[in-house]
């Protein structure tokens, strides 16, 4: 991690794609597998993943060492507010 103290637009986007996943999971095992009951996690997921990349470019960091650094404060910490 080396450091890299995330942005707080970051992680909560992260913590909304963790919450669309786990929406996702539960609607899965409820109404099955299929591709509509994943598309709100999977848009998530893709949304985090081009602002981690974006936000990397921009500053300069390896986006790898951002993505583990974004994960991990927003699984291991309470949201402000």
């Amino acid at each position: 991690m080396a450091g890299i103290e995330p942005p707080a637009e970051l992680v909560e986007l992260q913590r909304a794609a963790d919450a669309a996943g786990a929406a996702a999971g539960a609607a899965a095992t409820e109404n099955g597998y299929s591709p509509e009951v994943w598309r709100l996690w999977l848009d998530a997921a893709e949304a985090v993943q081009a602002a981690i990349t974006a936000h990397a470019r921009e500053a300069g960091l390896n986006r790898y060492e951002l993505e583990r650094a974004v994960k991990t404060k927003a699984r291991l910490t309470e949201p402000e507010g």
